[in-house]
């Protein structure tokens, strides 16, 4: 298993090419490098070496509310595992903060219900999550999947 690590400043480039591979071929939204950096922490990568074959992020909305976004795996490095590590250091970002619920919006709803997430109508989510919309070439007609997850918390992580 490769190692997810918190991403650095200097994997910032490597991560905008490839979140944008995906999104040249319409399977997520673009991000432009600013973003990226104003972000960084949000985000997660698995390196080989020193090339960034992967990336999530984990972004909090609100106290109780984030969402798992721009995750992109190399062609090469699908199905070895790597995504489903990155999915699962961002729940457990997640669980460390004490937010009670993560949400994802989607083309591949079956690889987030792996991890028991399920699929919900998109209106049921806050307004607020929309904020990136705009900038989508799909809006306002927008096919992607929300699906949403709920984390046990122990009392004394709220």
């Amino acid at each position: 298993m490769k190692r997810v690590e918190k991403a650095r400043i200097s994997d910032a480039v490597q991560m905008h090419q490839l979140i944008n591979y995906f999104a040249d071929k319409g399977e997520m939204l673009a991000r432009p490098l600013s973003e990226i950096y104003e972000n960084i922490r949000d985000f997660f990568v698995v390196r080989e070496g020193e090339r960034v074959i992967a990336c999530a992020a984990l972004h909090v909305n609100w106290a109780d509310l984030a969402e798992i976004k721009a995750v992109a795996v190399a062609e090469e490095s699908q199905r070895k595992g790597v995504g489903d590590q990155l999915i699962a250091a961002c729940l457990e970002e997640a669980r460390e903060l004490g937010i009670p619920t993560v949400f994802c919006l989607t083309y591949k709803p079956v690889f987030f219900e792996r991890f028991g997430f399920t699929q919900v109508d998109k209106m049921e989510l806050p307004q607020k999550v929309w904020n990136e919309c705009y900038r989508c070439p799909k809006f306002p007609n927008c096919d992607e999947i929300a699906c949403i997850y709920h984390l046990e918390l122990n009392s004394k992580e709220n």
